[in-house]
């Protein structure tokens, strides 16, 4: 028979165990909570950051912060802007290359428009156009129609980007109005470009057909109008409707040679 001393001795083993688990509880904080200690208003800022940002799928934290926030994948819709302005000093400079002393028209007869339009890759793009002041407003207003049509222009920068060489201007599909220049094999003849009032629209890929003749020679591939492409010009086009509101006449409707790029007020 086991001695009953034996076991009050283990009861106490355990009881005096018992104690110091829960005096070790008591000392190291896990079974009582004392008050939190205050933030200062910098630290609690960075603290809710802190939560906001390590805890995205929390239906319960606050909006991430608009200063940290990913950039939007949608933009407000755009609108159409037009400016017309004379012809300042600086300009001038800059139009070295398309008109000089002798030429038809005068500078102060021009104006500079800056107009909004459609790239091809669906943006709004600023573009730059000289053209005679009594068809600035004009101008403006078939821009205008052009925007909220969509229509495309590639690109719209002054002649004198490209020298006022309308072969290369032509060539980067460059759309362009005033340029001080002859009709091509017509010497001694003013195009309607040297007075400001013809205006060649996405000209590589409306390119002048006339036969086997293509310029400028990279449209070739662009000759055939029953292929349509991005920012040509067909008949019956709205686009082409647009230049027509305003009394300007269209090389697509030439008889012979097809201009398909050219509008112009006198209708050549």
């Amino acid at each position: 028979m086991r001695s009953p001393w034996r076991w009050l001795a283990a009861f106490g083993l355990l009881a005096g165990a018992c104690a110091s688990v829960a005096t070790a509880a008591t000392s190291n904080g896990t079974l009582t909570k004392e008050p939190p200690t205050s933030l200062a208003p910098e630290t609690a800022e960075v603290a809710d950051e802190v939560v906001v940002t390590t805890t995205p799928t929390s239906t319960t934290a606050p909006p991430a912060s608009t200063t940290t926030a990913p950039p939007p994948t949608t933009v407000a819709p755009e609108e159409f802007w037009s400016t017309i302005s004379p012809i300042s000093s600086d300009l001038q400079q800059r139009m070295t290359a398309s008109w000089r002393e002798g030429c038809p028209v005068a500078l102060e007869n021009l104006r500079y428009l800056n107009v909004a339009h459609w790239d091809f890759d669906g943006r709004v793009a600023s573009g730059e156009l000289v053209v005679h002041a009594d068809h600035a407003e004009n101008v403006s207003a078939v821009m205008l129609q052009l925007f909220d049509l969509g229509y495309p222009i590639q690109q719209m920068r002054l002649v004198d980007e490209y020298g006022a060489d309308d072969d290369a201007s032509m060539e980067a599909n460059n759309t362009s109005a005033f340029n001080c220049r002859e009709v091509a094999w017509r010497p001694g003849v003013w195009s309607n470009h040297a007075f400001g009032t013809a205006i060649d629209v996405n000209p590589l890929i409306n390119p002048y057909v006339k036969g086997a003749t293509v310029f400028p020679p990279a449209g070739r591939a662009y000759a055939d109008r029953s292929q349509r492409v991005t920012g040509g010009l067909y008949p019956g086009d709205p686009a082409v409707e647009a230049f027509a509101s305003i009394g300007w006449g269209w090389g697509g409707n030439w008889d012979g040679a097809k201009d398909w790029q050219h509008f112009s007020a006198s209708g050549r």
